[in-house]
């Protein structure tokens, strides 16, 4: 089971604990592109530098004003959709769905499904990786016929931080 967080304390596996610098993560990102046959371009690569950047989830709106600041320039939203797509495409980034935004993923030299807890009180995001749970769901989803593509599980409660701002 592995769990990691939007914010920089993410827990992406005893060894590393998904502690790795921004230029750290983009050469991997970059190698793994390299060798999936894409190329990290470098409106992609600003992009997911930003997201490493960030300490939580973070909107495309959001990201295309970071870019227009670090530019000077404004950058359309087509141009910050497709390079979202393609993060997403090569399980660089993760969206979650009920926030309509953006995070990156802990460890994407390996193929996984997550779940994501949200916090409702600070909106910070826990993603949670369990091989168990997805193969639960890809079981259960095959006894209705259904494959899984695209899961997309999230959950939403209280954080640990806002439960003890809130008790004290």
């Amino acid at each position: 089971m592995e769990r990691t967080t939007t914010e920089t304390q993410s827990r992406a596996g005893p060894d590393c604990g998904g502690q790795h610098e921004t230029a750290e993560r983009i050469a991997l990102a970059e190698s793994l592109c390299a060798t999936r046959g894409s190329k990290l371009t470098a409106i992609r690569r600003q992009v997911l530098e930003l997201l490493w950047d960030s300490s939580r989830a973070t909107g495309a709106y959001e990201l295309i004003e970071a870019l227009k600041r670090k530019h000077g320039r404004p950058v359309a939203p087509p141009t910050v959709y497709r390079a979202l797509e393609f993060l997403i495409s090569q399980r660089l980034v993760s969206k979650i769905e009920s926030r309509n935004a953006y995070i990156p993923c802990a460890h994407p030299e390996r193929p996984h499904d997550c779940l994501f807890f949200i916090c409702s009180r600070c909106g910070e995001s826990t993603e949670f990786e369990d091989p168990r749970i997805a193969q639960a769901l890809a079981e259960d989803a095959a006894t209705f016929g259904y494959r899984v593509t695209r899961p997309v599980v999230e959950l939403e409660g209280t954080c640990e931080n806002c439960m003890l701002t809130a008790a004290g």
